[in-house]
């Protein structure tokens, strides 16, 4: 007797227990000076929204700066450069954070400003991980090593587009017009 071919192991969606806190959108409290919003779309292949993926988001302050992984005054509402949330039924996402600075690598070069982008979704064996520059920092994404590094045509997969009152981001998972993902 045979039982068949059984479906393979993946991280979702039962990620969506616990994960997430209410805070979790909040890379910055409400009413934060500077404080925009960055939203977008979790998108699979066929263009399909994805509902039970969680975002990560991790990223420098304004003056270029990573925040340490806690804040260590213990409040909650200032800026931890980190933010998790689960996408809505509808696939779309949204962080209330700060636009980050150009970041100074170790090696001298600096980067454009971005936000480090993680993705965990069901039929995902480990998360996916992407960057969302700015539209409007044309100069500095003209000389950032890693969108210099990549095809012409697949940059545009990385940049998040201006809004009334931040920026918009979609991660397309796979097919035409995938996400750019990085091997980390």
């Amino acid at each position: 007797m045979s039982a068949g071919r059984t479906p393979s192991q993946t991280v979702g969606p039962y990620f969506a227990i616990g994960l997430p806190w209410p805070e979790g959108p909040y890379v910055v409290p409400d009413g934060a000076p500077g404080a925009i919003w960055v939203r977008g779309t979790v998108l699979d292949g066929a263009g399909e929204r994805v509902p039970d993926s969680m975002i990560e988001t991790w990223q420098a302050g304004p003056d270029g700066l990573f925040a340490p992984a806690r804040d260590r005054s213990g409040d909650e509402r200032a800026f931890r450069g980190f933010g998790r949330a689960s996408a809505e039924p509808d696939g779309a996402f949204e962080f209330l954070t700060v636009k980050p600075g150009c970041v100074h690598g170790k090696d001298g070069q600096t980067q454009a400003p971005h936000i480090d982008v993680s993705v965990f979704a069901r039929g995902l064996l480990k998360r996916v991980v992407t960057r969302a520059y700015f539209a409007d920092e044309e100069d500095a994404n003209a000389a950032d090593p890693v969108l210099s590094a990549l095809d012409p045509g697949r940059r545009e997969t990385l940049i998040a587009r201006p809004t009334a009152d931040g920026y918009h981001f979609d991660v397309r998972l796979q097919g035409e017009g995938e996400t750019v993902f990085f091997d980390v």
